[in-house]
């Protein structure tokens, strides 16, 4: 092995170690990273290096869409813009066969137009959806997997916080990767709506239908979710018709959340200073992260092993789609036992330069923005996969009385349809350049 492979195998067995350790995974990557840093040059020159880099990464206009989207998601969750989907759309689906399943699928899809956190829309929705699951007699395991695969919409019907990370560490247009992601994001929303109308067929009981709202609570709950609905055109609108940048949509929405919630007196001061306080702690984590793979990313690209891997692997006769396949695979694996976002910007570093260097008959961006989806999807993958599944163990801390293992077993079905969607948007890349080709 070639000394540069060496170094950085070993950065990455050590940050495997703290990992082990239960250090938490930005200073695991920040220490790393600066030990790497050392090695091949001194201290001295770390220093100069972190003397500058925090702020300059910080100081990114780009990145101040971040906490905007978080803050935008937290409104929307405390104004109980949430309740209101599920409620218009348990209205038009609640009384047939899974049609309270159902309609958690297409409230989490609304939901994340105006959310972009796939962890927000769980905690969301195991709030204001399963206890109404439960007391229809909807099988436990069933409602709370139903409720983490929702939760994966969050983060693949645009705005995602995880496409605006990967579009900062790989320098791609935000807004074109928003353009990407709408198409398969629907397309999961509609697997997902199949694979509970399949399931039902097979097993009635796992979740019986509700009784019919009374019309004019029907009325009611459509006209409740008209304003909800006009924010989320407004802001993925916005941002498809050029007329904002993603970050003054975001700045768009969380005004339009906030007048919505003080309109309606669900958001009062407390319920604002909660919104607040939740999204700086998620942003400063998020934050966080940023710096340890910024310096854990600088280690790498001094080693130039990710520059000679690229060249290697184009050197050799591997198939293009074989050696995505094996990307993505391992994404699929990291997924299962890693934090998504400390997973992303881990293997950017290596995966992205081997990526672009292979040539599936598509240009150097286009490239770039289909590998993003696809890395999205395997994301959302990870999300629900066990032995980890963040959504899934947030979701049990809400459900307490639930094993975990009943919430595994509901969420299976929904992941065959997840494996079929990432192998239709592998084998078709127009399914997710379809729209940027369309709209630029």
């Amino acid at each position: 092995m070639a000394p540069e492979f060496q170094l950085a195998a070993m950065g990455f067995a050590g940050l495997l170690l703290l990992i082990v350790l239960r250090a938490p995974i930005a200073l695991a990557m920040l220490l790393a990273g600066a030990a790497g840093y050392v090695h091949i040059l001194d201290a001295a020159a770390l220093l100069n290096y972190l003397k500058t880099t925090p702020y300059h990464l910080f100081a990114s206009y780009t990145l101040s869409v971040i906490p905007l989207f978080i803050l935008m998601g937290a409104l929307a969750e405390r104004g109980g813009l949430a309740r209101d989907l599920f409620a218009a759309a348990n209205a038009l689906l609640g009384r047939r066969p899974g049609g309270l399943a159902m309609s958690v699928i297409g409230a989490s899809a609304a939901f994340g137009a105006v959310c972009g956190s796939s962890v927000a829309t769980t905690a969301t929705f195991g709030r204001a959806a399963l206890p109404e699951l439960l007391r229809y007699g909807y099988a436990p395991g069933f409602a709370t997997g139903t409720i983490a695969v929702g939760g994966t919409l969050g983060i693949l019907i645009p705005p995602s916080v995880i496409l605006v990370v990967y579009g900062i560490s790989t320098e791609q247009n935000v807004a074109k990767l928003f353009m990407a992601a709408l198409v398969p994001g629907l397309l999961a929303t509609a697997f997902y709506l199949v694979a509970i109308a399949l399931w039902m067929r097979r097993r009635p009981e796992l979740g019986p239908p509700a009784p019919p709202p009374a019309p004019g609570e029907r009325r009611r709950a459509f006209r409740n979710v008209i304003p909800v609905l006009g924010i989320a055109v407004l802001v993925i609108g916005g941002i498809y018709g050029g007329v904002f940048t993603p970050t003054e949509s975001a700045g768009v929405g969380c005004i339009g959340v906030l007048a919505i919630g003080l309109a309606r007196r669900s958001l009062d001061l407390r319920e604002i200073r909660t919104a607040l306080l939740a999204t700086a702690e998620t942003t400063a984590m998020i934050y966080a992260i940023l710096l340890g793979a910024e310096v854990f990313n600088a280690f790498l690209a001094l080693s130039q092993a990710p520059d000679l891997l690229a060249q290697w692997v184009t050197e050799q006769d591997f198939s293009p789609l074989g050696v995505l396949a094996a990307l993505l695979l391992t994404y699929l694996v990291l997924g299962a036992v890693m934090d998504e976002l400390a997973m992303i910007l881990l293997t950017l570093p290596v995966f992205f330069p081997v990526v672009t260097a292979l040539d599936f008959g598509l240009t150097g961006e286009e490239t770039a923005i289909w590998f993003g989806i696809l890395v999205l999807i395997t994301v959302g993958i990870g999300l629900t996969a066990p032995p980890i599944g963040l959504n899934v163990f947030v979701i049990s801390a809400i459900a307490r009385q639930v094993p975990i293992a009943q919430t595994y077993r509901g969420v299976l079905p929904f992941l065959a349809t997840d494996l079929l969607r990432l192998g239709l948007c592998v084998a078709f890349p127009g399914l997710s350049l379809w729209l940027v080709r369309l709209l630029t």
